[in-house]
């Protein structure tokens, strides 16, 4: 169960309007490679929904909590679990293309990799939610994690498909903050890989 905060005079039942990530972000051209294989296959498997912006393109290391409002204790939190965190720069590559099936209008279709191509970005993502355990926000590090980048989302049920790979090397990650709703995402933190 997500964590509210509610604004003085109003229920605990207000809707969040902001969501708490880490997250690491394609290179430019990994984000432009991405773009290309969302938008040919789009018009090549007969899907409908739009492809996510560019700038939007992602993997979600860690949800963090959707709020009314950004809870700065949390915030904090995370800021020290990822100052804890070292690591060098690692490689990560997609090289299929899968639906999630979760609900009508709303399957994430997605880049997917091999585990052996991604088994430093989940070596990593396990080492900062140990970090964000001995922080006292232990309870967003979930074990389970199917290593991915939403390219946008559709009714349509795609099974996997190999794809030309998208790879990058992950120099930082990043603690974002999501305005929800309004598809936009503000870097509150960058961590820089040099370990």
């Amino acid at each position: 169960m997500s964590e509210q905060l509610a604004f003085p005079g109003f229920g605990a039942d207000v809707a969040p309007t902001d969501r708490l990530l880490f997250a690491i972000f394609p290179s430019a051209e990994a984000a432009a490679q991405a773009d290309g294989v969302a938008q040919s296959l789009r018009q090549a498997l007969g899907l409908a929904g739009r492809p996510l912006a560019v700038d939007r393109l992602h993997v979600t290391l860690h949800h963090l909590g959707d709020y009314v409002g950004l809870p700065n204790g949390v915030v904090e939190a995370a800021r020290q679990a990822a100052a804890a965190v070292t690591a060098a720069p690692f490689e990560v590559v997609f090289d299929r293309v899968a639906s999630f099936a979760s609900r009508p209008g709303g399957n994430p279709f997605v880049l997917q990799g091999e585990p052996g191509g991604l088994a430093e970005l989940s070596a990593f993502r396990r080492d900062l939610g140990e970090a964000l355990a001995r922080v006292g926000l232990g309870r967003w590090a979930k074990p389970q994690f199917t290593p991915h980048m939403t390219l946008l989302y559709d009714d349509k049920v795609v099974e996997a498909r190999p794809v030309e790979p998208v790879r990058w090397t992950v120099g930082e990650f990043v603690l974002v903050h999501s305005l929800l709703g309004k598809t936009r995402h503000i870097p509150l933190a960058r961590r820089p890989l040099n370990g």
